[in-house]
């Protein structure tokens, strides 16, 4: 079962660190990334850019703005496609996850659209 695991975090917190203090938490979620890869778990992933890169397409209105279009507390800072046996272990991951990167949020969805192709990357094998 495919799950997304949707990153949010106050934006000006995790902007607001040094380059060693976002380079050891990337470390620590290297370590949860890399077990998920061996086991096959890891589909696509992605960080997004700052919020103030954002542009928004509001369909009903065929309008476009500058920034994001939900004004809340938390951005989504990006996402991590899993695929696990059921919510359970989607959700140990989110926990995973928490311990490397404390603070914010994680929003787990099932994922009901899919488009089969191999979860994981792309090798000098496989290529």
């Amino acid at each position: 079962m495919l799950y997304a695991i949707i990153c949010y975090h106050d934006e000006k917190v995790v902007g607001s660190w040094t380059k060693e203090e976002d380079d050891a938490v990337m470390a620590r979620l290297h370590k949860v990334h890399d077990r998920l890869a061996r086991n096959g778990q890891l589909g696509p992933t992605a960080r997004l850019s700052p919020t103030r890169t954002a542009t928004t397409y509001l369909k009903d209105q065929g309008r476009v703005i500058d920034g994001p279009y939900a004004e809340i507390k938390e951005q989504l800072l990006g996402f991590y496609t899993v695929d696990v046996a059921d919510r359970d272990e989607a959700l140990q991951i989110a926990r995973d996850l928490t311990e490397a990167n404390p603070g914010g949020a994680y929003e787990l969805r099932p994922i009901s659209l899919f488009l089969p192709g191999d979860l994981a990357p792309a090798t000098a094998e496989t290529a």
